[in-house]
């Protein structure tokens, strides 16, 4: 080769023709994610960005930590304003905001239909990623919710584990009234102007805030009306022991004040923290409303990853997406083990991971149970506004205990609805 041509080509290229270096790929793509939480979203993306590159060495990922709320005011602020060039190529969204970008911002994101098989995933995690027909986002991880209470507490007020299989709200309230007696320990903890436990109830019982088109639907609502009845009986009955902010609602069952707390199956690895305390602990089926169409399961929190339509690196970052969160059941296995991450792809209940009895909740199969439990969630939509709709709950709950009949606390919650969403 003469020294014209060493020139022409470039010293890089010269040296890889020599086959003195590696040639850099021919399409080289970087993938920017936002998300939030190091330690969980953050952490999981990196592992799933490291095993595409794996078989797709031309792609590497840039996987950015924000703060939730940062990436929220970035996202909208860039959405509202048009300046695309500012976004990511992949975002983590909340479920329960997922709807309000989606109509908010109709072409933003990248539909997925087509290329994602969809019914491979938990059913109400496809429903709140669709628009008119066309879904939009990934599934990723569930918030969905067990009961988890002290066995040591229920077995001193003369319960078994099995007095907390298929029980209902009301028989939930007895069994609080008679650990208190024996135990002098709170039933459970809640933050009251916190619109968590009126959702946890409400979508158990087939319902939401909106019906399944998105209209406000508070009035005549049964599954609402049923949160929050269940919440008056329970402040009422006395079984509540309020909470503060978070960390003061941590501490009420990690330092063994209450007997039991409904949440999401997130906070498994809070209450495995306390190492003195396990054996102690067991979980359960949530409690269901009685009414019809209620079931034992239900939500709380969770998100799922959505495509920019912008993104100049779209048809990779959807094949990322669709080849790992769709189709890698031994990267649901790990993030299980790692993360204590439940993923809302079924067949990853398959796994060795999931089988495991866990001596810390009585031998419990844990996460067995999770996702058993979040193949039965309802399918609801979740509007764009539930944020609203929760500060009137929590803003009217109050009335319902001082003894304002439920259908005109129902019409308060409605009529503010009304005036917040306008």
């Amino acid at each position: 080769m003469d020294n014209l041509t060493w020139r022409g080509l470039g010293l890089r290229a010269a040296l890889a023709c020599a086959g003195l270096m590696a040639a850099a790929p021919a399409f080289a793509a970087e993938i920017t994610i936002w998300c939030w939480d190091p330690n969980f979203n953050v952490a999981i993306m990196r592992e799933a960005g490291q095993r595409y590159t794996k078989t797709h060495p031309d792609v590497t990922f840039n996987v950015v930590d924000f703060a939730k709320a940062d990436v929220e005011q970035k996202l909208q602020t860039a959405l509202a304003s048009g300046t695309t060039s500012a976004l990511p190529d992949i975002v983590l969204i909340e479920d329960y905001g997922a709807q309000k970008y989606l109509q908010s911002f109709p072409g933003a994101f990248a539909p997925m239909s087509g290329k994602v098989d969809y019914k491979g995933f938990a059913p109400y995690k496809v429903e709140l990623m669709t628009v008119d027909g066309k879904v939009y986002g990934m599934p990723f991880d569930s918030g969905v919710t067990g009961l988890f209470y002290r066995r040591d507490y229920l077995e001193q007020a003369g319960f078994k584990p099995q007095d907390l299989q298929d029980i209902t709200w009301d028989r939930y309230i007895e069994i609080g009234k008679a650990v208190e007696a024996k135990t002098g320990k709170k039933m459970t903890t809640q933050e009251l102007n916190n619109g968590g436990m009126t959702r946890i109830i409400m979508q158990s019982g087939n319902g939401w805030y909106f019906d399944k088109k998105g209209k406000l639907a508070v009035n005549d609502n049964a599954a609402l009306k049923g949160a929050l009845e269940t919440q008056a009986k329970m402040i009422k009955a006395g079984l509540i022991k309020p909470a503060t902010g978070w960390n003061d609602y941590v501490k009420a069952f990690t330092s063994g004040d209450v007997a039991s707390v409904v949440t999401g199956v997130w906070i498994t690895g809070t209450i495995k923290a306390q190492a003195d305390q396990a054996g102690k602990w067991g979980i359960a089926p949530i409690p269901k409303l009685d009414i019809p169409g209620a079931v034992h399961a239900s939500n709380l929190g969770g998100s799922s990853w959505y495509v920019l339509a912008s993104s100049k690196q779209k048809e990779k970052a959807i094949d990322f997406l669709n080849e790992v969160y769709a189709k890698d059941l031994d990267f649901y296995q790990k993030i299980l083990t790692e993360r204590g991450a439940v993923g809302s792809l079924m067949a990853a209940r398959t796994g060795a991971a999931y089988q495991q009895a866990d001596a810390f909740f009585g031998g419990d199969k844990v996460w067995q149970n999770f996702s058993d439990w979040l193949g039965k969630v309802p399918a609801v939509n979740y509007g764009i506004f539930t944020n609203e709709l929760d500060t009137a709950v929590t803003a009217n709950l109050p009335a319902l205990v001082d003894g304002k009949p439920v259908d005109a606390v129902l019409k308060a919650i409605n009529d503010q609805a009304e005036l917040q969403i306008q």
